[in-house]
């Protein structure tokens, strides 16, 4: 359990990304940046790009009163969506997940200023940050270890009322701060 009161729908701000609670009016500009195919190509759910397959997703997003919009501040285009929830395998953690980006926001430094304001605002509250990732989603994992999470175990779990395969990956706060060694913390607001 969080020492303190977790907000799971806060507003943060980095340089070039502004993240914000997703809201029922947000489904057309998410469905636009979700629209891609290729998007999907690696993810479990590789038709999401279709707009009933993607309305449901939102519906299932928005009811969980955790996911954030993911805008880019240059444009005030959504370029995704960001979730917090409650680790299954590790109840007394925050586990940050349900991610995904436009394809030009791929291989440079968006995702890793989208999960560190993430993982900053998750640390003040929680001692451990957990990702699960589907054992297809390298592109993922990949960027996950980059964050200097560790892979943790693989397990089956059950997200979203679907019980999958994951590879989970954890990150504590001591080791965040060690890998920071003291770079500024990104703003929120």
């Amino acid at each position: 359990m969080p020492a303190t009161v977790f907000d799971s729908q806060p507003t943060l701000s980095g340089p070039t990304l502004r993240l914000e609670p997703l809201a029922g009016n947000d489904v057309e500009g998410l469905f636009q940046a979700a629209s891609d195919p290729l998007i999907w190509a690696g993810h479990p759910a590789t038709d999401r790009y279709k707009r009933e397959v993607f309305e449901s997703y939102f519906a299932a997003l928005l009811a969980t009163n955790t996911a954030l919009k993911v805008i880019d501040i240059a444009s005030g285009a959504i370029v995704g969506t960001s979730s917090y929830y409650t680790a299954p395998d590790q109840p007394a953690g925050i586990a940050i997940g349900y991610t995904f980006l436009v394809r030009d926001k791929w291989g440079g430094s968006t995702n890793q200023e989208l999960k560190r304001l993430m993982i900053e605002h998750a640390f003040k509250a929680f001692d451990s940050v957990y990702f699960h990732i589907a054992p297809t989603n390298t592109r993922s994992q990949k960027a996950t270890l980059k964050l200097g999470a560790v892979h943790l175990y693989d397990a089956e779990l059950t997200l979203a009322g679907v019980t999958k395969p994951c590879k989970c990956y954890g990150l504590t706060r001591a080791h965040w701060d060690e890998l920071q060694g003291g770079v500024q913390a990104i703003s929120s607001t």
